[in-house]
């Protein structure tokens, strides 16, 4: 009984069409950001390497290098504060935690990119005008 209710109060919290992304896409994640009484967007650029939770619980880990330093943000997927992720590029990855990431450095923290993959937005998607010949 208690968990029909929960899936009920949490359905109403969750994103109608969460981004699709997995693990080893580089993307960037637009946040909003409250300064005072002015609200702006920062954006966070990095590779996804965990996803955990699901339901409104549902995180996920961005990692970046600033200045020579690692850096990792956790956020949660159907957060109001996310305005949107956009997937900038595909890895193809064999791990479902790429965390081995952490002990890399310079050019060996690049991953493979996976082809064949349609990005959203992107010019390589089919049109049906296209098709007609």
């Amino acid at each position: 009984m208690s968990q029909k209710i929960m899936e009920l109060v949490e359905k109403t919290c969750m994103k109608k069409k969460p981004p699709r992304f997995s693990i080893g896409d580089t993307v960037d994640v637009h946040c909003r950001i409250l300064e005072g009484d002015k609200e702006r967007i920062q954006i966070f650029s990095g590779t996804v390497i965990a996803r955990s939770g699901s339901g409104t619980r549902e995180m996920f880990t961005v990692r970046r290098i600033v200045a020579g330093e690692g850096v990792e943000r956790k956020f949660p997927l159907h957060s109001p504060r996310i305005a949107k992720i956009v997937v900038k590029r595909s890895g193809r990855v064999r791990r479902a935690k790429l965390y081995y990431l952490r002990q890399r450095v310079g050019k060996s923290t690049r991953l493979r990119q996976r082809h064949g993959v349609v990005l959203p937005g992107s010019e390589t998607e089919e049109t049906p005008s296209a098709s007609s010949g």
